[in-house]
């Protein structure tokens, strides 16, 4: 595998100086709508676009000393973009938020007034693409979705900007996702994933990937609820066994799980030793301040970002010592 000059030194500017990518994520449209709506009590068109940019700012200004990039979404995110801190790389999202719920299989569709070379004329380092996916899907819709992830990896390539593909597993048989029986299928539907989208002619660069387990049901994790679909050994098995089909340098995502658990999530990769090359962690550091925004306003939110959310996203960085940098799937040294 070959990265480019114009990729390396857009990856460098997204990495912190170990070369793993210890990034935020303030991209949510969807979910913080309706988290703030819940919030307020009101309904979800009362909260404002204004009330978006606002969140994502405060998010932005004080997480950003701590990260070494944050993902946007151009929507309501390019104040928070301009108001990062300068050591800080940008990723913004081209995809529109949610999926196609009128037809079967969540599929995904691109912000219409949008392009790859409009993102990178943005400021952008890095393009990020969000995709709901399982190998276990009918084959007609996922041909659909590597056709849509062909076009986006072609259309980088072109203008030279990294590519970040998240892929979110979901149950086609519409089964709970954050259930005990999803839970025993999600290794084979992360490893699958990861498979996939590692082919070249996806021109992915970095994947951002789900944890191949969820430690809820651990036995033996620090977040274990009781039930167990794995011991600790098994688990971390599992985390090795996803590193090693990853042809690509993969990010874990936080997947709106809370912080104690991304955490716990996160020394378990360490103790299998597992081959990440860092996070996008979004909701685990942020999503608790949601009601104190509602309820007093951006200054408070602000505070609570300056105590909580610090050491929230330093408890992440703690956690991601063990990460490898992404160069090294490349076979680039340091100083390139």
């Amino acid at each position: 595998m070959q990265l480019s000059e114009a990729k390396i030194k857009h990856l460098n500017a997204l990495s912190n100086k170990n070369g793993v990518i210890a990034a935020a994520a303030m991209d949510q449209r969807g979910s913080l709508r309706k988290s703030i709506a819940s919030a307020k009590g009101v309904p979800q068109d009362q909260v404002t676009a204004d009330m978006m940019s606002e969140f994502k700012v405060a998010v932005s200004k004080v997480l950003t000393k701590h990260a070494s990039a944050i993902l946007l979404d151009p929507e309501f995110g390019i104040p928070a973009a301009k108001a990062r801190a300068k050591s800080s790389g940008l990723l913004l999202a081209y995809e529109e938020s949610g999926y196609d719920n009128t037809k079967p299989g969540r599929l995904p569709d691109l912000l219409p007034h949008l392009s790859v070379k409009r993102i990178k004329e943005l400021g952008a380092d890095a393009v990020k693409i969000l995709i709901y996916y399982t190998p276990f899907d009918n084959s007609d819709v996922n041909d659909i979705k590597h056709a849509f992830i062909e076009r986006i990896g072609a259309e980088c390539e072109y203008h030279q900007i990294p590519f970040f593909l998240e892929f979110v597993g979901y149950d086609p048989q519409g089964g709970d996702e954050k259930g005990f029986d999803y839970a025993k299928k999600k290794p084979d539907v992360v490893m699958g994933s990861m498979q996939e989208f590692g082919k070249p002619q996806y021109h992915v660069d970095i994947l951002k990937v789900e944890v191949p387990v969820n430690a809820e049901f651990v036995q033996g994790s620090s977040v274990f609820k009781g039930q167990a679909a794995y011991t600790r050994e098994q688990a971390l098995q599992l985390y090795r066994k996803a590193a090693e089909v990853a042809e690509k340098p993969f990010i874990y995502l936080s997947a709106g799980v809370g912080n104690e658990q991304f955490v716990e999530s996160l020394h378990m990769a360490a103790e299998a030793g597992a081959d990440y090359s860092g996070v996008l962690c979004g909701r685990a550091t942020w999503k608790d301040a949601v009601p104190v925004y509602t309820k007093q306003g951006v200054k408070a939110l602000e505070d609570w970002l300056s105590d909580q959310g610090v050491k929230n996203i330093n408890a992440v960085n703690d956690a991601i010592k063990s990460a490898k940098p992404w160069r090294g799937k490349y076979g680039i040294s340091a100083s390139a």
